[in-house]
C-alpha cells in the first residue's frame, strides 16, 4: 500500500510546528505504519509538505538585504522540506520498528515529480503553504509582497502557489525495487520535487509545489498496489459537511464519490484533492482508497473505521 500522510498532520492543532512537535507527531504516525508492517504489508510512506515550506520560503525572504543568503526557489524549499520532513520519518519508522523488534528498515528516496511546462496551474495558483494569516495581515502580504492570497477552510489566509498535476514520477523504478527488497520506503514528499523534461532524461526544477495526494496516487498506481491509504484530520468523510443534515461516509463506490465530488461536495480547500486522488488512483486500476485520521489508519484497514471507496461496489453478504 501507499500511505499519505499530510503535512498539517506532524503539526497539531495549537502547535507552532517546532522540530519536537514534528518529531513527536512522526512518532505517533510511525506506530501506525508499524502496525500495518506487522499485519504483513508493504508500506510506501509518502508525505506533505505545506507548513513547511512555507517556513522555509519565509526564513529565505525574511533575510533578505541583511546578509547574503540565496533566496531559494520553491523547487529548492520543497527539496530542502523533503530531506529533512524525510528525515523526521525515516527515523521515527526506523526506531519504532526497533522498539518492535521488527526486522523492517526503512529508507528515504529524494523523488523528482515530473509536470508539463504548460500546465495551466502555472498561471492560476491554487496549493496553500506557510502559516495562516489574518484577512488584513494577508492584504498586506498581498499589496507588499506581491503574494497569492486565499482563504484556507477557516484556518485564515494562506499564501498559494501553483501546483500542476504529476505527469510521470522519475525515481519510480528505483522506489518499486526498494519496496520489493522488503524495505518501507518513504517517498515523494511534499509531492516530489517539481521538475519539467527539458531533453529524454534530463530536468530542471520550476517554481510549484505538487498537491501531495495526486502525487500518491500516481505514485501507488505506477506500482500497481491496491490499497491508497489517505490520513485527514477527522474520522470519516462527510457529506452536507458542518451541516444539520451532516452525513458520513462509510462505505461508497467510485461512481458514487465521483457523482458527490462533480456536485461540488468536497471543497478545494478542504477534503476536494484528497476525493480527486482517489478518484484518480482508482481510475488508474487500484483497488481501494481508505481515508481516516492518522490516529486510525491500522484499524481503518482491519475495517474499523475510515471511509472506504473501493472501484467496483462491494456485495451486502446474503
Amino acid at each position: 500500500m501507499v500511505v499519505a500522510i499530510g503535512g498539517n498532520a506532524l503539526i497539531g492543532e495549537g502547535e507552532r510546528g517546532t522540530i519536537a512537535e514534528q518529531f513527536g507527531n512522526a512518532r505517533a504516525a510511525a506506530c501506525e505504519v508499524a502496525a500495518l508492517v506487522e499485519a504483513g504489508w508493504r508500506v510506501v510512506v509518502t508525505h506533505g509538505n505545506g507548513p513547511q515550506v512555507g517556513f522555509i520560503l519565509l526564513r529565505s525572504e525574511m533575510l533578505e538585504n541583511r546578509v547574503f543568503i540565496p533566496k531559494l526557489s520553491l523547487d529548492m524549499c520543497v527539496a530542502d522540506s523533503e530531506g529533512g520532513i524525510g528525515y523526521i520519518v525515516h527515523n521515527s519508522l526506523q526506531n519504532e520498528f526497533s522498539r518492535r523488534g521488527l526486522a523492517s528498515s526503512s529508507v528515504c528516496i529524494l523523488t523528482q515529480t515530473v509536470v508539463d511546462r504548460d500546465d495551466p496551474a502555472f498561471s492560476r495558483p491554487t496549493k496553500p503553504i506557510g502559516p495562516a494569516y489574518s484577512a488584513a495581515e494577508a492584504k498586506e502580504r498581498r499589496e507588499r509582497d506581491g503574494w497569492a492570497m486565499a482563504e484556507d477552510a477557516g484556518r485564515g489566509y494562506r499564501r498559494v502557489v501553483p501546483s500542476p498535476t504529476p505527469v510521470r514520477i522519475v525515481e519510480t523504478a528505483a522506489i518499486r525495487a526498494l519496496l520489493e527488497a522488503g524495505f518501507v520506503v518513504v517517498a515523494a514528499g511534499g509531492g516530489g520535487i517539481p521538475v519539467v523534461e527539458t531533453a529524454r532524461g534530463v530536468y530542471a526544477g520550476v517554481e510549484a509545489v505538487i498537491d501531495k495526494d495526486l502525487a500518491s496516487a500516481y505514485l501507488a498506481a505506477s506500482l500497481e498496489v491496491p490499497l491508497l491509504l489517505i490520513s485527514t484530520g477527522v474520522e470519516r468523510v462527510a457529506v452536507h459537511y458542518r451541516r444539520r443534515d451532516q452525513r458520513e461516509l462509510e462505505r461508497v463506490s467510485l461512481a458514487e464519490i465521483r457523482e458527490l465530488f462533480e456536485a461540488g461536495e468536497f471543497p478545494e480547500g478542504s477534503m476536494g484533492p484528497k476525493i480527486r486522488a482517489a478518484i484518480e488512483f482508482l481510475e488508474q486500476g487500484g483497488e481501494e482508497v481508505i481515508i481516516t485520521s492518522l490516529g486510525n489508519l491500522s484499524r481503518a484497514v482491519a475495517g474499523d473505521g475510515g471511509t472506504h471507496i473501493t472501484r467496483i461496489p462491494r456485495r451486502e453478504p446474503s
